[in-house]
């Protein structure tokens, strides 16, 4: 459909919510014509997603009674027309539907079909429903993340679904489609967002294995354990975030909050006076507002940085500079990333979904009766 290095790429995706749809959203960030499959139902319900879902922008859209003979059919002939299919239903949905891998590899040997679940295609949790609160928690990384002497903190549902899930998904299924394109056979990716979450965390896992992580959270480097790795709250009840790891960049910051040959002031890495270190920066962080402090250190190498909100990053002269966010059809939203210097994604599309696309799809792709096909409810308008 659009510009962008997988410009030339048909994905059929069977419409979900979470990470499934973000990983077919990245697809068409990067050029991809994705074709979204809406449960006939959802979209007479009214509940099939658009509007401000960001993540079915770029997106084709058709509405397909699955249960159906006829409309499984369509669904087969959109796979015989496509490089990939994504679903992230239940481990056995698609089987029961017709539409399992080897219903859709018979039909093209070449495709790559893109599965996402939390819990993997098999083992004892495999069809147990879960989110991504569940998911992270099993695989130690959320036990990790908090303060010492407080319970687990969720870090939103940005580190399971969409990290360790999609992520992992469009890693899997564009490494499937080069391989093939050498084999000229396809295969299945089954990606879990347990799996990806662990795999995330291997880094953590090696500096435990080497005595430099201890496994309780609030306590190391990177966990708000060290006083130089933390936020900090400022006069006005705003943030400052704080990351001077290196000796030369804490250097700097020591040098910018104004803390440079200031008597007593602890070493960096005496662990026995962290908690005095820590007191003496809160103390003078609370001097000044966050958009003061924000002044001071940017830019420098300090590795500090004002804590935004939401709203604020979309207007942040920093973020407007490098165009990080977008603005279409009335909303704000993150714009495709990366960026690529041949092959630029196409953002002119990027709006969500628009209305009544099935018979434009089915007619442009070359499928017979399409108005019978909307006849009979095998289909109907997206």
């Amino acid at each position: 459909m659009g510009k962008g290095p997988l410009a030339g790429v048909r994905v059929v995706e069977l419409a979900g919510i979470g990470p499934g749809p973000f990983a077919a959203m990245l697809l068409a960030d990067l050029g991809a014509d994705v074709i979204r499959v809406d449960r006939v139902s959802a979209v007479k319900a009214g509940a099939a997603t658009g509007g401000t879902d960001f993540s079915n922008r770029g997106k084709r859209s058709i509405a397909v009674d699955l249960k159906s003979e006829r409309g499984r059919e369509v669904v087969l002939g959109l796979v015989e027309r496509s490089d990939v299919l994504l679903e992230g239903f239940r481990p056995g949905v698609t089987e029961r539907l017709g539409l399992g891998p080897d219903d859709c590899l018979a039909r093209n040997p070449g495709l790559v079909y893109g599965r996402m679940t939390g819990w993997g295609q098999e083992g004892a949790l495999a069809r147990s429903a879960g989110h991504d609160i569940g998911y992270i928690a099993v695989t130690g990384a959320l036990h990790a993340i908090g303060r010492a002497g407080g319970p687990p903190q969720v870090p939103l549902n940005l580190l399971g679904d969409f990290a360790g899930g999609s992520m992992y998904l469009v890693v899997g299924v564009l490494s499937a489609l080069l391989e093939s394109k050498t084999s000229g056979r396809g295969q299945v990716v089954d990606a879990a967002i347990v799996d990806g979450t662990a795999h995330l965390s291997t880094f953590i896992h090696a500096m435990m294995a080497g005595g430099l992580w201890q496994d309780r959270r609030g306590s190391n480097m990177l966990d708000t354990g060290a006083p130089w790795y933390d936020v900090y709250e400022t006069a006005d009840g705003r943030h400052m975030a704080v990351g001077a790891i290196e000796p030369q960049f804490y250097a700097e910051f020591v040098r910018l909050l104004g803390q440079e040959g200031e008597e007593g002031l602890p070493a960096q890495n005496d662990r026995e006076r962290w908690p005095e270190l820590r007191e003496r920066i809160a103390a003078v962080f609370r001097t000044r507002t966050r958009d003061e402090w924000a002044k001071v250190f940017l830019p420098s190498d300090a590795c500090v940085a004002p804590v935004l909100s939401l709203k604020e990053a979309a207007e942040h002269p920093y973020n407007t500079e490098r165009e990080v966010f977008l603005e279409r059809d009335g909303h704000r939203q993150p714009a495709p990333a990366p960026r690529f210097s041949r092959t630029a994604a196409e953002t002119d599309g990027v709006p969500a979904l628009p209305g009544g696309q099935s018979r434009d799809v089915l007619t442009e792709l070359g499928f017979e009766d399409v108005e019978g096909l909307l006849a009979d409810g095998s289909v109907v308008q997206s």
